[in-house]
């Protein structure tokens, strides 16, 4: 491709709104451009990107026998009605009716549309075992778009589906995929993680995700730098060190904290440092209130708590103050006829703080006797320096981007929305499925903030909008190109009249690692030989050129 024909813009200032390395590289690269908020045009650098990753997907999917089909955005509202997700999905779901007034939905995912072809074409278990793939174009109505192509309401997702008979056939689908994305991400040129994590809104009995440790990432990992051990922070173990702290307050005793109800409020106001401060909160559940017991330096974990209470919610202001006579911020575990849920980390706390039960007034001193009788328990977010489940040394938090998941749905959604099969014995049973799903976009930000600079990106070899960048100094290049575009590959060749500084920094923003360079070599027809990856330069005769890029596109 010549570059004086393209649509390609390079552009030297980020961004205003830009939040992270990739949002900056990306526009200023001339990759994608926002049409709207959290939802972007790829132009055409970006898009060859996105196919390159999309053929290796497809390549590996194919592999594991996976077959690509193609479902519709546009899904009618009865389906998610019966999967029960039309209510549960919320405000991420976009809705609209058409003409005849009749609802519908921008699919978010593919579980009820898949379970619609399932039921009509899987009738016994010789139908089964199936993997059906797709790379389609997603809608969520992110109340809070954010990092360039991290956070959008428009999205293309690769989504594939497994249906088996049973359970182990669930877990040889599983498997497969675990290693198709293993090789779809290391063949990317991505360094990953992969961690248990959450089910959340997909449900189903067990998930993983591949992460991409990066600060610009929204997901949190515990990272075991010694065993290796990785998790989400919403799934992983919160196991606080063996350590008792203890306060200053050697005396139990009420103080006076007028209009002092946050953590930091009365950290600041009483002069302790926030995890001597322990949260009293009240949650609704089927069986009847319950006091929730956290550091002030804690969150707790409502997935966590799920598992030992029946449908616990946050109370609210109102029902507090009705159920305790008193108004949140001071809510406290003393004297209290509610049954006590402590998380473990209050259990090594010495003269802690709590809510006195009255406005305007605290109880400073309080030891974990004073609390009565309290169910110990995990059941708040791991922090750093919680101890690793598997070889007890301490763990940090990483912040990481997610760029694949896979679930095991089970009969989730078999059962709610019948996809039935007759077994070998004749029974009725629900097919068993899984979902699994990876951000083709997401893997171009992930390769970006991993191997980019603030003026400069380096795309893997692999991923890279071109395989190699000519860059044309003297007027020699097009000989080259017809070269190396003889030879099959796709080149894009600089032969624009601009200096060689204007060239080369549009270069580093394009980011091809095979660079070759037509310069005051030429007259002796010789080019300089790039590649960025390995930090190598060297000046060839050009008969040789074919040989040496062979080389370097097999290292």
């Amino acid at each position: 491709m010549r570059q004086s024909k393209s649509l390609i813009k390079t552009y030297r200032e980020p961004p205003a709104d830009a939040e992270t390395k990739s949002h900056r590289l990306l526009v200023r690269g001339g990759y994608v451009r926002q049409l709207t908020s959290g939802v972007y045009i790829f132009l055409p650098l970006g898009w060859r990107i996105l196919v390159r990753i999309m053929r290796i997907i497809r390549e590996e999917m194919d592999r594991i026998g996976a077959q690509e089909i193609f479902m519709s955005s546009l899904t009618p509202s009865f389906l998610w009605e019966e999967s029960g997700r039309w209510e549960s999905f919320g405000d991420d779901m976009f809705r609209l009716k058409d003409r005849k007034g009749r609802e519908y939905a921008l699919a978010p995912t593919h579980e009820e549309i898949i379970s619609e072809i399932a039921r009509n074409t899987i009738h016994s278990y010789k139908d089964l075992p199936q993997i059906w793939y797709q790379l389609q174009t997603k809608f969520r109505d992110e109340p809070r778009p954010r990092g360039g192509l991290l956070r959008v309401r428009e999205f293309i997702m690769k989504d594939s589906y497994s249906l088996d008979a049973t359970w182990e056939g669930l877990d040889e689908s599983y498997s497969k995929h675990r290693e198709a994305y293993r090789k779809i991400f290391s063949r990317c040129g991505l360094k990953f993680v992969h961690v248990k994590a959450s089910s959340g809104l997909m449900g189903g009995k067990e998930s993983e995700e591949f992460m991409v440790i990066s600060e610009a990432g929204e997901d949190r990992l515990t990272i075991c730098e010694n065993c290796g051990y990785a998790a989400n922070v919403e799934v992983a173990p919160a196991l606080p060190p063996q350590s008792v702290y203890e306060s200053n307050f050697k005396e139990k005793k009420e103080i006076h904290t007028p209009n002092v109800k946050s953590i930091d409020e009365v950290s600041a106001f009483l002069g302790v440092d926030p995890k001597f401060l322990v949260k009293s909160l009240v949650y609704m559940t089927d069986d009847g209130p319950v006091l929730v017991l956290v550091r002030g330096d804690h969150e707790v974990n409502e997935e966590k708590l799920a598992k030992i209470l029946k449908n616990p919610r946050l109370a609210t202001a109102e029902e507090v103050k009705d159920l305790l006579g008193v108004e949140v911020g001071f809510v406290g575990p003393l004297n209290v006829d509610l049954p006590k849920v402590g998380d473990l980390a209050v259990r090594n706390l010495k003269g802690f703080v709590v809510g006195a039960g009255k406005k305007d007034y605290h109880v400073v001193g309080v030891q974990v006797k004073d609390l009565g009788k309290v169910r110990w328990e995990d059941v708040r977010y791991a922090t750093g320096g919680d101890l690793c489940p598997v070889c007890g040394s301490p763990l940090s938090i990483k912040n990481a981007i997610e760029v694949g998941h896979i679930f095991k749905l089970g009969t989730r959604y078999s059962e709610s929305m019948g996809v039935f099969f007759t077994d070998r014995d004749g029974q009725r049973k629900p097919v068993i499925m899984g979902s699994y799903g990876i951000g083709p976009g997401r893997i171009m930000v992930s390769a970006a903030e991993l191997y980019g600079t603030e003026n400069s990106v380096l795309w893997p070899k692999s991923i890279a909008p071109f395989d190699i960048h000519v860059i044309d100094l003297v007027g020699g290049g097009e000989e080259v190109y017809n070269l190396l575009t003889g030879a099959g590959y796709e080149v894009l060749w600089d032969d624009r009249e601009e200096r060689a500084g204007v060239k080369f920094k549009d270069a580093d923003l394009i980011g091809v690692p095979i660079r070759v360079v037509v310069g005051r070599g030429w007259k002796d027809k010789k080019v300089e030989l790039w590649d960025l990856w390995e930090g190598s330069k060297e000046e060839i005769p050009t008969r040789d050129l074919l040989d040496k890029i062979k080389n370097l596109k097999e290292a």
